[in-house]
């Protein structure tokens, strides 16, 4: 019997997200954000299936990650988000790392280092546009600007920006953000732009410019919350029954009592917890699937354990070494996290360590 909770991850499906977003971007490339071990589901597993559906740049946030993917794939492009130290200057050149450039004083590091190697060293170039995060700030773009020779070394991959509320549609943050970007453009150098996660890919062709760079669509989470997803699931999780008790009023379910039995009923007990990245914000709320029956989470979530009232399931399906279906067709990541009071990026990236990993097989290129 298994003992411990079943993550399925469809590479087919990612794939088939991937060229979904990349027809819709046409003709800019497009590339994928891997950062967070793939957004929870194995960097090198993820990357290997984005690089078979056609995608040759990828976006990863640490130094770690970023490394961890050049082990996975070879003769693509892999940007380093938040840049490249002094001291990892070699390593990113021996491994064909490109940094993202934040800051005035990344550029002239990264120029410093092209110096000392006779050659001109590839960068993608942040402009922050409003997110005030990362990114040149504007009165560092106003000395790049006066002076661009302070760029000499660099093979500019692309300038790029990063938008801020691209998944509401009725914003106009996103159009000022463009319009900032655009205008940037016509005083730097001539090179290739990027300004769109998922959600910006959906605004139009005068977004898109040159390159896009989704992230959390391509595992399934909708980038268009006020209308249908248009994207595919990638994660099915399992958890199996533990054991199923009897229970009746006026007993009551888990930590602090806070389910109280009315009539008579079963609970079953599953192997998953908020260890494993099923939030304690969910304790009493959603349902898993059992056959084709559905059975409501009543009580605490706990570190490892979950309860669920499978009264209503007949005992030939709900039984010890039964799966319970957690995410999956009936429940999709985006609920889930609406219930948990919080977004798909989250759910996906706290997915555990400890699950039984499983991954169905990549579709035809």
């Amino acid at each position: 019997m298994l003992a411990v909770p079943q993550l399925t991850i469809d590479l087919a499906a990612l794939q088939a997200n991937y060229r979904l977003l990349r027809d819709k971007a046409k003709p800019a490339e497009a590339g994928a954000g891997i950062k967070a071990n793939g957004y929870g589901l194995g960097t090198a597993a993820i990357a290997t299936a984005l690089h078979e559906a056609g995608c040759n740049t990828f976006f990863a946030a640490h130094f770690s990650e970023v490394l961890h993917a050049r082990k996975a794939v070879a003769g693509v492009t892999i940007a380093c988000m938040h840049g490249v130290t002094e001291s990892e200057g070699a390593e990113a050149l021996a491994h064909t790392i490109t940094p993202v450039l934040n800051s005035l004083g990344a550029i002239e590091d990264w120029a410093k280092l092209a110096r000392t190697k006779a050659t001109k060293l590839p960068a993608f170039i942040h402009l922050d546009t409003g997110m005030n995060r990362l990114g040149l700030p504007p009165d560092e773009q106003e000395r790049l600007i006066a002076d661009p020779h302070r760029l000499d070394g660099i093979e500019i991959k692309a300038w790029i920006s990063h938008l801020a509320c691209s998944e509401e549609f009725d914003n106009p943050m996103t159009t000022v953000q463009r319009d900032r970007f655009k205008s940037l453009l016509r005083h730097l150098p001539p090179a290739p732009a990027s300004l769109c996660n998922s959600s910006g890919i959906f605004w139009g062709k005068d977004y898109v410019f040159d390159l896009v760079r989704p992230g959390v669509a391509l595992y399934g989470v909708n980038p268009t919350p006020q209308k249908p997803n248009p994207m595919q699931g990638v994660i099915e999780l399992k958890a199996p029954i533990l054991q199923i008790r009897e229970a009746e009023a006026p007993m009551t379910i888990g930590y602090d009592a806070t389910h109280r039995v009315t009539g008579k009923t079963r609970i079953a007990t599953l192997a998953l917890g908020y260890a494993d990245g099923y939030p304690r914000s969910l304790s009493g709320k959603g349902q898993v699937k059992i056959g084709d029956c559905l059975a409501p989470v009543v009580g605490r979530v706990s570190m490892d354990l979950l309860t669920v009232d499978v009264g209503g399931v007949p005992e030939t399906v709900a039984h010890p070494g039964a799966m319970a279906i957690v995410i999956g067709a009936h429940r999709p990541v985006d609920t889930v996290a609406a219930e948990a009071g919080t977004i798909g990026y989250e759910i996906l990236t706290g997915l555990g360590a400890r699950f039984q990993r499983r991954y169905l097989p990549m579709g035809r290129a």
